[in-house]
């Protein structure tokens, strides 16, 4: 069996099945014992009174799939996602996708994850780039087509790469103004045109900090979905040269840490950043963050253990 992963939105994700977002027979045939799960505007899933994932049955939603979004099958179960407002659905609670990631099983948060990222598409995808004309949602959801000059419109992933840089010894963190006052992480940023993934760390790093990285050296870790509206985080590791870091407009503040201060901090409760206490507090289990300090951390210490 595969290990769980160890951020979220990735294990349990569903067959897509694809081949069925152009059969709309199959997918009503599929709806009355399919899975629903509701989405209020802001992008809050439904909730039970003890903020448990409001799972409806298709079938007490009697209108059929119309406007849903097919996200998929899990075991021979169809699931699709719908507006709340629009079936006119209410619940006792709503809950947020770092709140599901923390609270719910696996799967449900990564179904809320690809749920939203395709909300959040539609609700910033509503006309063509082309001619301005209203698009209309095709493909259980997955395609807006305009009918007045025929474009087609795809769902927008922006991929941006997160990177653990080492300069040997000591790990490079920053730290935003507007994070709580013992929160660091790692530097991170969107990918540019015409770039590769390893030139893309190498100029986040040197613009947010001014520490230069060796393109070369940039090695691929891990991927993540990060529906905060629509990125993919591509998770790096990679060397660099020991620059004194500054912070740019970006960042507050920027420093190297040894491996003992990382290795407090990632003992450190990650909800404790705003409360008392000496040393710094790193990214939530929530985020691949954590995991490529994780990685640069067992890195370093396999290296020294071998020497």
């Amino acid at each position: 069996m595969r290990p769980a992963s160890p951020f979220a939105f990735v294990d349990g994700a569903l067959d897509r099945a694809d081949h069925l977002r152009d059969d709309p027979a199959a997918l009503a045939a599929a709806w009355s014992r399919a899975g629903v799960i509701a989405l209020d505007e802001a992008g809050h899933a439904l909730a039970d009174a003890d903020t448990r994932l409001l799972a409806l049955d298709g079938a007490a939603l009697a209108d059929g799939p119309g406007d849903a979004v097919f996200l998929g099958q899990r075991d021979g179960r169809a699931w699709f996602s719908v507006a709340a407002a629009a079936r006119g659905i209410d619940a006792p609670a709503r809950v947020d996708l770092r709140r599901a990631a923390a609270q719910w099983p696996a799967w449900q948060a990564t179904l809320f994850a690809q749920a939203r990222a395709v909300q959040h598409w539609h609700q910033r995808h509503r006309y063509c780039a082309a001619c301005g004309g209203a698009l209309r949602f095709v493909r259980a959801g997955w395609l807006g087509r305009c009918d007045g000059c025929g474009s087609e419109h795809y769902p927008r992933t922006d991929q941006a790469v997160i990177a653990a840089i080492t300069d040997g010894e000591r790990l490079l963190l920053g730290r935003q103004a507007g994070w709580p006052a013992r929160r660091w992480s790692v530097v991170a940023g969107f990918v540019e045109p015409g770039e590769t993934l390893e030139q893309t760390v190498a100029r986040e790093v040197m613009e947010e900090t001014g520490v230069r990285v060796r393109v070369d050296s940039a090695r691929y870790l891990a991927s993540q979905p990060w529906p905060f509206p629509g990125s993919l985080m591509l998770g790096f590791i990679a060397d660099a040269e020991p620059d004194p870091p500054r912070a740019d407009e970006e960042l507050e503040d920027a420093r190297w840490f040894s491996a003992e201060e990382v290795r407090a901090g990632l003992e450190c409760d990650w909800r404790d950043a705003d409360g008392e206490g000496e040393g710094i507090v790193l990214s939530s289990p929530v985020s691949i963050a954590r995991h490529v300090i994780r990685c640069w951390l067992d890195q370093h210490d396999a290296a020294r253990a071998g020497r």
